[in-house]
């Protein structure tokens, strides 16, 4: 399980030389997701969802509050953890000089596996992600695509237990975005525990069991799709999440 309770993350922008402005990306955010599920970040972009994703994953740190990634704590467990996890984020930047086997190669020495652990984990990833025709290829040659099938590659290696993924799916055609969400679905399956950011709300609805509408750094609810759908009396995420603002539909 992980665990997010209180979560509040101060910035301070320097507006000239001698002013200053503070502002809360994430203001006391708080909520679990569970094993075996699927948990969706939603809101549209400056939302607060990648800041708080940082958090999660333990490449940031709040201002207050506490997360928990099956019951560790970061300042005390972290090399655990960051075992445990995986994260794959937009800002993220492969070596483009490599190949992804190499890529791959590289990060399964880094998680310690040995070297024929390695060989066969990256002979499973290629085939489920149909990577046989592009893995010796260098990266900087693939297309966003297949950049993207790489990304997430490189972060199961090491087969991890949670995923924290921020709009895996942006920027890709319809075939790509679809083999991901369908590894999604598989790993939920097999009891792993993923939470997803995405601003496009119908694929949230097809492939979270839950999700936690956030808007300019506040949780505005928690529930499934159905439970939201029903307390907000509309009939789609997208129009649940503006009720959810005050905005309602035109």
């Amino acid at each position: 399980m992980v665990e997010v309770k209180g979560v509040t993350k101060k910035f301070v922008k320097k507006i000239n030389k001698k002013e200053k402005k503070s502002f809360l990306a994430n203001d006391d955010v708080t909520f679990s997701a569970k094993d075996g599920e699927v948990l969706g970040i939603l809101g549209p972009n400056g939302a607060g969802k990648t800041t708080l994703l940082r958090m999660i994953a333990g490449t940031m740190s709040p201002t207050k509050g506490k997360v928990k990634v099956n019951g560790l704590s970061f300042g005390k467990d972290d090399i655990e953890i960051k075992k445990q996890i995986a994260f794959l984020t937009g800002n993220t930047r492969l070596y483009k000089d490599m190949s992804p086997h190499e890529l791959l190669t590289l990060c399964g020495e880094y998680y310690g596996m040995e070297a024929e652990t390695i060989q066969k984990r990256i002979e499973e990833i290629s085939k489920r992600f149909d990577m046989d025709s592009f893995l010796h290829q260098r990266i900087e040659s693939l297309s966003v695509g297949q950049t993207q099938r790489v990304g997430i590659a490189r972060c199961i290696v090491h087969s991890p237990k949670y995923y924290i993924l921020d709009e895996a799916t942006s920027g890709l055609d319809i075939i790509s975005s679809q083999d991901i969400l369908e590894f999604i679905k598989v790993e939920r399956e097999a009891g792993k525990c993923v939470l997803y950011s995405t601003h496009y709300m119908e694929e949230a609805e097809n492939i979270c069991d839950r999700v936690v509408f956030i808007h300019e750094g506040k949780v505005l609810d928690i529930g499934t799709p159905e439970e939201i759908k029903k307390n907000t009396g509309t009939t789609n995420l997208r129009d649940a999440f503006l009720s959810s603002m005050g905005r309602g539909t035109k």
